[in-house]
């Protein structure tokens, strides 16, 4: 078991990782709410299936109120979250209250949502159950989507906790497991050089990975987001930089249709193309078919959907969060490691989809 300590401006709290630390939920709750009214358990289909008893094994004493959401990027409406809001006050929710966000990053990313918005705030704590969610659960950032664009109505709502248990890996399907490896690549490239080249050198194959492995993995990229959290909890400057990828990834989602793309198989897309852009306009020294050829080992697809309209992306990219005046601002690499916002026109960035398509 590890444990880090994440500290924002607003919050302190621990993330614990390891195998089997479901456990220290009980404790966690009877150590730090001595007045806890009620506990809502937020979770999707899939999770539910496959891992609710296990939580609520050691819940008995609370007898938890249940949402159950529909499974993915289908969890993030405007519907579904109106749902959960009528659970949690219909199962009389207070102040004194608690909800429990378990499973992956859209299932986080609502029950954190519904956490900000009920009475004003009450407290949450992240129980991930996807490698993705090692990111998604990480820094308060919390959402739903709209058809215009991806998690565009949210807040800033740091969880008192994140309870990190290896053992839900072992259930996670191989396009999961793809989605969620691309966060760990971005935090590698937007910040260390030499656990990027680790990577490189040490994962040939995502089904393999051992226990040991994923362990350092993980605390290694949930130690590169604190880094950036702990300085800019609120995006206003260098927080930006964790959106490597996100630009033209949230657009292919979105022209995709939410669900139909993984975030983290989209977002790897994007971060291929951030590169390219990268070494046409800032020279970025950087071996791209090493690791194209590394991707496409572990499975990946690198290229933008054909059906999709450059056009069609790029109405999408002006929405994005770091865009201002519908001028759509790229993270870009200078050298792996050193990320920064870059204007990239209309005309630039159909040069490059084109080019990138062939």
């Amino acid at each position: 078991m590890e444990t880090i300590l994440m500290e924002t401006t607003s919050k302190k709290y621990n993330v614990v990782v390891g195998e089997d630390v479901l456990k220290e939920i009980s404790p966690f709750l009877n150590a730090n709410y001595k007045q806890l009214t009620k506990i809502l358990i937020i979770t999707d289909e899939t999770v539910a299936k496959h891992h609710l008893a296990k939580l609520l094994g050691y819940l008995e004493t609370y007898k938890p109120a249940i949402f159950i959401a529909p499974s993915g990027e289908k969890a993030k409406t405007f519907d579904v979250y109106y749902k959960a809001m009528t659970v949690a006050l219909e199962s009389h929710l207070d102040r004194k209250s608690v909800i429990l966000s378990f499973g992956g990053g859209a299932v986080g990313d609502l029950g954190g949502f519904v956490a900000a918005t009920f009475m004003r705030g009450i407290p949450f704590i992240q129980i991930p159950t996807t490698i993705l969610a090692h990111d998604s659960a990480v820094g308060g950032k919390v959402a739903i989507n709209h058809p215009l664009g991806k998690n565009m109505i949210g807040a800033f709502h740091q969880p008192d906790a994140v309870i990190y248990d290896l053992s839900f890996l072992t259930t996670l399907p191989e396009k999961e497991i793809r989605s969620g490896f691309s966060e760990v690549i971005k935090h590698a490239l937007i910040h260390d050089v030499s656990f990027y080249q680790w990577l490189l050198n040490n994962v040939k194959d995502l089904q393999q990975l051992k226990t040991n492995e994923m362990l350092h993995i993980l605390k290694r990229g949930i130690t590169i987001k604190k880094f950036f959290v702990s300085q800019d909890e609120k995006e206003t400057g260098i927080r930006a930089y964790l959106n490597f990828g996100h630009t033209l990834g949230h657009a292919i989602e979105s022209e995709m249709g939410y669900g139909n793309i993984t975030h983290g198989e989209a977002v790897l897309i994007g971060m291929v193309f951030a590169l390219h852009i990268s070494m046409d306009l800032l020279d970025l020294p950087f071996n791209i078919d090493e690791l194209i050829q590394w991707l496409k080992l572990l499975g990946y697809t690198i290229e933008v959907p054909e059906r999709l309209l450059d056009k069609s992306l790029i109405s999408k990219m002006k929405q994005d969060k770091k865009s201002i005046g519908e001028t759509i601002r790229f993270v870009l690499l200078e050298h792996i490691g050193e990320p920064k916002i870059f204007e990239v026109s209309e005309n630039q960035l159909l040069e490059q989809l084109k080019k990138f398509k062939f």
